[in-house]
């Protein structure tokens, strides 16, 4: 009776301590957790939520859940799960917000600064785990050698000449959709874009292509941004098309601007009327 009255009364006292050393091991362990609501993060956070409130709200949903129409079609995505990435690149390209619905979204002036762009893919990436905004040396591509180089271009004409075209100079695609320029767009928006797959793009995950092989594909984009044009005009570098287009349209209207000089140049011989010769 005494080891049982001894044990319950040591019972409480047990479970105490054991709490208060759990309490001290989250603490020292996990000590950002404490210091989150009002830590750097947290405000940034919190600055993003403001502002997505005010200028993405109005299309996503105030909690980016996104919106429909009256059919039940999606007239703006969820952004729950698409990550910071996705952020930095729709509206440091300035696609978002956009400014009227349409087939495609295109590029523009930035409406937000850096630090704005920041908050919002802070907030946005807060929602739900997504793809991060990726560090620079994923996309540095400075020393990149010539291997890589061409590497890259057998990769990028394996996966992306379909819609870019070969040199990267973009293409039409069905519904009055179409694929971009690639010839001003930054190694750090295109790894973002081959990241989070915007509008049409498929998705490049680290999963269906290495990083490796996004940075030598990245290099071979800024070689082609870099060359000169061997020819003295690049005719928007589409292929056979627009230079046998521009061939038929010189080449055939100096041949006719020819004929009309020869033409004009040659004398003409006048008939007399029959009366007078026999007159």
């Amino acid at each position: 009776m005494r080891d049982a009255r001894f044990r319950s009364r040591l019972r409480l006292p047990v479970i105490g301590a054991a709490l208060i050393l759990v309490g001290l091991a989250y603490a020292v362990l996990v000590p950002n957790g404490a210091a989150g609501a009002d830590g750097p993060q947290s405000q940034q956070i919190e600055q993003g939520r403001k502002l997505f409130a005010v200028g993405c709200s109005s299309c996503h949903g105030l909690h980016a859940e996104g919106s429909t129409n009256g059919t039940g079609t999606f007239t703006a995505p969820s952004l729950i799960g698409v990550g910071a990435a996705a952020v930095d690149f729709q509206v440091s390209t300035g696609r978002m917000p956009a400014q009227q619905p349409g087939a495609q979204i295109p590029k523009k002036t930035p409406v937000y600064t850096q630090d704005e762009i920041a908050a919002l893919a802070a907030y946005v990436a807060s929602l739900a785990p997504g793809p991060a905004i990726p560090p620079e040396s994923a996309y540095d591509v400075s020393k990149a050698t010539d291997e890589q180089i061409t590497r890259g271009g057998e990769l990028f004409r394996t996966n992306c000449t379909a819609c870019h075209n070969f040199a990267g100079s973009g293409g039409a695609l069905p519904n009055g959709k179409y694929a971009p320029s690639l010839m001003a767009t930054s190694p750090r928006n295109i790894y973002q874009a081959m990241l989070t797959g915007p509008q049409q793009m498929p998705v490049f995950s680290d999963q269906v292509m290495r990083p490796e092989d996004k940075r030598d594909i990245i290099a071979y984009v800024v070689a082609l941004q870099q060359a000169k044009n061997p020819g003295g005009m690049g005719l928007g570098r589409l292929g056979p098309v627009s230079e046998g287009l521009w061939g038929w349209v010189i080449g055939i209207g100096l041949l006719v601007v020819v004929a009309v000089w020869i033409g004009a140049r040659v004398p003409r011989v006048r008939h007399e009327p029959e009366s007078n010769e026999r007159n």
